[in-house]
């Protein structure tokens, strides 16, 4: 059985057990969360539409925090003398995939 769930603007697929990177949530370490599937999917049987899914939830638990790898930027304009460096590094919250429930 696994689920397609979305969090911060994309989807995922999970699995019971799974840990998971999503962007931050504003949730404590050890919090449990509640996230609305979009797709359930439990061996023979698909989940697809909203009635279907009307009582269909991801419980996860909120393991901790981790960094993505740090991206450099350079943008330049050619013969005027404009120059910019700039760096980024997304942090993601760690959730771990408790219970797929159908509803």
């Amino acid at each position: 059985m696994y689920a397609v769930i979305n969090s911060g603007g994309k989807q995922e697929r999970v699995a019971e057990g799974q840990q998971v990177h999503v962007e931050l949530l504003g949730a404590e370490q050890g919090s449990e969360i509640s996230l609305t599937p979009l797709l359930v999917v439990d061996g023979e049987s698909v989940l697809a539409t909203p009635s279907q899914l009307a009582g269909a939830v991801v419980t996860a638990k909120v393991v901790g925090w981790a960094k993505g790898p740090k991206i450099d930027g350079f943008t330049y304009k050619h013969r005027t003398n404009q120059r910019r460096r700039y760096g980024h590094r997304q942090k993601y919250s760690v959730i771990e995939i408790l219970s797929i429930k159908k509803g």
